[in-house]
């Protein structure tokens, strides 16, 4: 066997995380599970293939209680399913059999060992601690049942409660699955040039720098900066954005996103333990371990007095009839335990985790993490939006805004356009087209422009002939290109001496210093272009509204915000143009940074809780000091995941409107879910006082009421943010 064929083989072997081969010590190391990998097959191939071996272990921690709950659901299962067989084999036996009543009572042990396994254990680990909890309750009353001679109802009440854990496990685990999602994507291997070579290396072992190359349909093992090719990345791991993001040179780049049909090649800018998608699962693990408030209240009250009052109620349940009732043992007995049983607030408990972590598991599938229930539960109590500007509501990036060609001008420019050699150029989505369709002076005045500025890096230049590439112009070659510093350009274009940049370079009638005056109040940069000193026209360009800026304003009103503001720090008359562009309620301009902070305190006494929205990089004052700090595409933006409550990680305002409407929904469910528990439960009590229940149909009810508040929790796993 070749050493590439055992690379190859090993590769596909259960439990092996990474190999690497280094031809040049031709050392073989093996990264493994130790737990699911025969280390003994292992060396027994290297040997025939004539490798050296180098096996490491995989880094091993301690689970976390959730983790080993888990791990443990196909026990559950089976100690389940093994407590069912012996319910109904101990019933088939005591009622339809003639056999001792000894074997009944021996299948109903086992009822009770394989039943309440778990339980013991977790009420143990409570008792060590000098509390009680559910557990313990319900282990008492199926004694209880037991003591008073109905061993039968007793493993019912043991099955019923297993099951209950069991079903609660797997439904809890499915509100889990996004974070073991994002750590299933995480590469383990990666293709890096080193010394002029081709290599692939454990990811871990990855150095800022590095160029790694990316294969068709493979996914991105670290974040980074395309430096070769071209391709489109499925990055709705990262940002839920569901369709593919084309990369080129110089375009970011995150782990764990899947390439499509192109190669690239990639320079590692941050290392694999700091990654955004690193990131993203730390922020989703404290996010599931943050509780919500009313979950917090809850675990302290109903999780650990509560337990003591129900302990004490039954004690009374079992003296007042036997000291002043005249009741026999066994009936008193009886009707204690089935207290017990139906008062025990499994659904109180599991009430308010079903919502909150099936709303967290939801909105980061769409893309949008909270940083925990408590950050949910100020989502849901919002009533005022507040907006930045730029990077917020607008993209953050020069756009063209107007292209006006001068009255007269539209000769020179059919004639500067008429024999000019002119590429075709198939259009690309245009963001934000706030120009609307151009008509056919328009066109030819964009394009000529865009043909000059063509081999400037000038970000207005850049702005220029981006807004010429995305409506598909023609642009013709122009040459003798001559940067003015400081002014503008100019190159030939059909034998005419062309000339784009500040309108002071050319001589200016009433009519265009009127217009030109016009776009520079919006507080927009104009540039004219013209031959010789003769204006031909003038082009205004902008920071560009964000396409969906409007259509998510108006998703905010009609999902129940009562006011939204926008908070910028530019002048008056462009924050006023924008803010009744896009139809918020109020607009505060001209603001520093701590100015916003004393505006949100305002808006906040005024109206009620307060959103801000911001880019998570000159925001981040404000979005600390509101109710619910939001950042905009916080993917890869340190500052945005650090300082904010909620991450659109995307550049989509649209998923904003959905994550509220989900959190007030979540709230809505808790509620429901508390009402129906507690009348349940309050109903159940009364019955069982008077004897008009019997333990089994207890233990359904109390059981049931569980299992349905955990399903109508379960229901948010299909909501989504994006809509």
């Amino acid at each position: 066997m070749s050493t590439q064929e055992l690379i190859a083989q090993l590769r596909t072997r259960p439990g092996v995380l990474a190999v690497h081969y280094d031809e040049q010590e031709g050392v073989l190391t093996l990264r493994y599970d130790g737990g699911r990998v025969n280390v003994a097959d292992i060396e027994a191939l290297a040997r025939n293939a004539g490798a050296t071996l180098r096996m490491l272990p995989a880094e091993t921690r301690p689970l976390t209680p959730e983790e080993a709950e888990l791990a443990a659901l196909p026990w559950m299962i089976r100690l389940t399913t093994l407590t069912l067989v012996m319910v109904v084999a101990g019933w088939i036996v005591e009622d339809f059999m003639a056999l001792p009543r000894w074997v009944a009572w021996l299948l109903y042990a086992v009822a009770y060992a394989s039943g309440g396994f778990y339980s013991v254990q977790e009420a143990w680990e409570t008792l060590k601690k000098r509390q009680f909890d559910v557990n313990f309750l319900m282990i008492v009353a199926a004694v209880g049942a037991a003591i008073v001679g109905q061993p039968r109802e007793g493993a019912i009440l043991m099955f019923l409660f297993s099951l209950s854990g069991t079903l609660e496990t797997y439904a809890m685990g499915r509100t889990h699955a996004s974070i073991r999602a994002l750590l299933d994507m995480t590469p383990k291997e990666a293709e890096v040039y080193r010394n002029g070579t081709l290599v692939r290396v454990p990811v871990e072992e990855l150095q800022v720098g590095e160029v790694v190359l990316v294969r068709p349909g493979a996914q991105v093992p670290a974040d980074g900066v395309v430096v070769r090719g071209e391709s489109a990345l499925n990055e709705a791991s990262i940002t839920g954005e569901s369709m593919p993001v084309e990369k080129r040179p110089g375009a970011k780049v995150f782990a764990g996103t899947m390439n499509g049909q192109g190669a690239l090649e990639v320079r590692v800018t941050t290392s694999v333990e700091n990654s955004t998608l690193a990131r993203i699962v730390q922020v989703v693990r404290e996010a599931r371990e943050q509780k919500a408030k009313s979950q917090d209240f809850t675990d302290r009250v109903i999780g650990q007095y509560y337990a003591y009052a129900v302990v004490g109620l039954t004690l009374l349940a079992i003296i007042i009839p036997l000291l002043f009732l005249g009741w026999d043992p066994g009936t008193t007995l009886y009707r204690a335990m089935t207290l017990m049983v139906v008062a025990s607030p499994c659904a109180l408990v599991i009430s308010i985790p079903a919502a909150l972590l099936s709303a967290l598991a939801a909105s980061a599938r769409g893309g949008v993490l909270f940083k925990g229930g408590r950050h949910l539960e100020a989502a849901a109590q919002v009533r005022v939006v507040a907006f930045d500007k730029t990077g917020t509501l607008t993209t953050g990036r020069p756009g063209v805004v107007a292209v006006i060609p001068v009255d007269g001008a539209a000769a020179e420019l059919e004639h500067a356009l008429a024999e000019a050699e002119a590429p075709s150029r198939s259009p690309q989505p245009i963001p934000d087209d706030m120009i609307g369709p151009l008509s056919t002076d328009q066109r030819r005045l964009l394009a000529l422009a865009a043909a000059i500025e063509r081999p400037s890096e000038h970000p207005l230049a850049r702005a220029i002939v981006r807004g010429a590439d995305e409506r598909g112009l023609p642009t013709p070659v122009a040459t003798g290109f001559e940067s003015l510093t400081g002014a503008g350009a100019a190159a030939n274009i059909n034998g005419c001496r062309l000339t784009i940049g500040r309108p002071s370079l050319f001589d200016l009638t009433p009519e265009v210093a009127a217009q030109i005056a016009a776009q520079q109040d919006l507080g927009r940069t104009v540039v004219a272009l013209g031959c010789e000193r003769a204006v031909w026209g003038i082009i205004a360009i902008a920071d560009t509204v964000r396409p969906e800026a409007a259509a998510a304003v108006a998703r905010l009103k009609q999902t129940g915000i009562e006011r939204v503001v926008l908070l910028t720090g530019d002048n008056q008359r462009v924050a006023q143009t924008l803010g009744q562009a896009l139809g918020v309620d109020e607009v505060r301009a001209e603001l520093l940074p701590e100015e916003k902070v004393a505006v949100l305190r305002e808006l906040e006494e005024r109206y009620g809780p307060v959103a801000m929205v911001g880019d998570g990089i000159n925001d981040a004052p404000a979005l600390a000091s509101a109710t619910l700090g939001v950042a905009m595409g916080a993917a890869g933006t340190d500052v945005a995941l650090e300082s904010a409550d909620v991450l659109l990680m995307s550049d989509d305002l649209s998923r904003l409107p959905g994550a509220l409407r989900l959190a007030r929904r979540a709230r809505s469910i808790v509620r429901q879910n508390l009402a129906f528990a507690f009348t349940v439960m309050a109903v159940l009590m009364v019955f069982a006082i008077f004897g008009a229940i019997p333990l089994p149909l207890g233990v359904v009810g109390h059981e049931g009421s569980t299992l349905i508040v955990v399903a109508n929790g379960l229901r948010l796993l299909a909501e989504r943010t994006s809509s």
